[in-house]
């Protein structure tokens, strides 16, 4: 059982020990240091954070936990109660409110939740934000509120819907095209909160919704990680119904994959392609996606006119380099849009608005579309090294391997081959070398990254 404290947030399994694992002890200790950080921020009379959760099992204790601080901390607290990461993320600026909490461990299994925190822009923080929270929470700086100053706690359900109504009156998306289409889409919401978001979304676009596994109780009826293996139900139901296509969200709603109208999988590297490829085609410039997501987005960057660049892995690195270099749509290659004519966010519901639009005026299937974009396969494999070797400088050995490569170390080693690239990254939490590698077929990825596994070997003696 694990507790992982990362300046994005605070992640780990519910039950065990103290420290060891997310208590209500650790809950409440980490609520506490993003509240007394938050005062830090801004010298004011009132402090208002907006808290919202997944439906996962332990979500409502580890909600009620976390308000409960803040109130103790004399901050003012929005309950939106069950809802998804994209919705607080708006939820915070329209209510003006100092930062916000979300309770949800993502992809993870049931076992696990996390606190995933937010700035007053709806934003995650920042590596030197995050560390300061850290630091707090180590240290005896807290201080709580007497008595007459304590915070109160304002429920507010209505968010979904403004969410909803945020991403309708969006510029590229077309609710007049999307309804004369008649789609009919099969919803796999692994029963939490996309379960409500994501029909009601369709449902305001003229779109049929069928429901799998939409009750938000929290027991995910497979593993919540958006892959293909896990989605055979989903493919099922798309072939039943006769449906256009299926969708399947994560737990919290910011990652988003589409399944074709045979059942197979569009791709979740090839969300963010086709989402862009339709914002680019009506307003062409610049996008930004991590180190370790599809070229393809490059080639439909290039294709409109505009300038494509990779950052370092995290949400927060995508955003930074969407800022500097202006761009108008970025994201992760795991299903992940971060639209800024929304919020600097990733948020299924803009990729499912945006991929609608799309798809009706486009006039094609699911399967048709895929075929337009540049196919390209990936491999994702690591390796465990012994504690004793040093990591990052077998990294920097493979960097002077390839130095007359196109080579990015931002964010380990980024390798660029004119036809295929590898990236190597290591982890921040055990001695193992992650090796992702995308080429124009499945087996020259996989073999670049067995080739890559081999020289890793060879350097590291092993």
């Amino acid at each position: 059982m694990t507790l992982i404290k990362s300046i994005s947030g605070i992640r780990g399994t519910i039950g065990g020990n103290v420290g060891e694992n997310l208590t209500p002890i650790d809950a409440v200790k980490f609520a506490s240091a993003y509240g007394t950080w938050l005062k830090t921020q801004r010298i004011k009379d009132n402090y208002r954070v907006v808290v919202g959760r997944d439906a996962r099992i332990s979500g409502e204790m580890i909600q009620n936990l976390v308000m409960h601080t803040l109130v103790g901390l004399g901050i003012h607290v929005i309950d939106l109660d069950l809802s998804t990461t994209p919705t607080v993320e708006i939820a915070v600026p329209m209510e003006h409110a100092d930062g916000g909490i979300i309770l949800t461990a993502s992809h993870n299994p049931k076992q696990w939740n996390a606190l995933k925190l937010l700035n007053a822009k709806g934003e995650f923080l920042d590596a030197a934000e995050g560390a300061k929270i850290l630091e707090i929470a180590e240290s005896d700086a807290m201080k709580f509120a007497d008595v007459d100053s304590l915070g109160k706690i304002t429920k507010n359900d209505a968010y979904i819907d403004i969410h909803i109504d945020e991403v309708l009156d969006l510029d590229y998306v077309d609710v007049d095209a999307i309804k004369k289409a008649k789609f009919k889409v099969v919803v796999d919401g692994v029963n939490s909160t996309g379960g409500i978001a994501i029909p009601l979304l369709l449902e305001r676009l003229g779109v049929e919704p069928v429901k799998l596994y939409c009750e938000p109780n929290g027991h995910f009826p497979h593993n919540p990680e958006p892959l293909k293996e896990h989605l055979t139900d989903l493919s099922a139901e798309v072939l039943k119904h006769n449906a256009d296509f299926g969708i399947v969200v994560d737990p919290d709603v910011d990652r988003l994959a589409f399944m074709d109208e045979n059942g197979d999988m569009f791709g979740e590297e090839y969300t963010l392609v086709a989402c862009a490829d339709h914002v680019l085609s009506r307003n062409p410039g610049n996008t930004v996606s991590n180190m370790s997501s599809t070229r393809a987005l490059r080639d439909i960057t290039e294709k409109h006119g505009g300038a494509y660049e990779a950052s370092a892995v995290g949400e927060v690195n995508v955003v930074a380099l969407m800022k500097k270099n202006k761009a108008v749509i970025g994201g992760e290659g795991n299903g992940g849009i971060i639209y800024p004519a929304s919020h600097y966010g990733r948020d299924a519901l803009v990729g499912v608005a945006l991929f609608l639009t799309l798809l009706a005026e486009k006039n094609m299937s699911v399967s048709a579309l895929r075929k337009t974009y540049t196919s390209y396969f990936m491999s994702k494999k690591k390796i465990a090294l012994t504690p004793q070797i040093d990591v990052d400088a077998i990294l920097e050995q493979m960097a002077v391997k390839y130095k007359d490569e196109n080579l990015n170390t931002v964010d380990g080693v980024k390798i660029d081959f004119a036809e295929n690239w590898v990236h190597l990254r290591k982890s921040n939490t055990e001695p193992i070398i992650r090796i992702y590698t995308e080429a124009t077929s499945q087996q020259i990825a996989d073999d670049l990254a067995d080739k890559i596994i081999s020289e890793i070997k060879e350097i590291a003696n092993v």
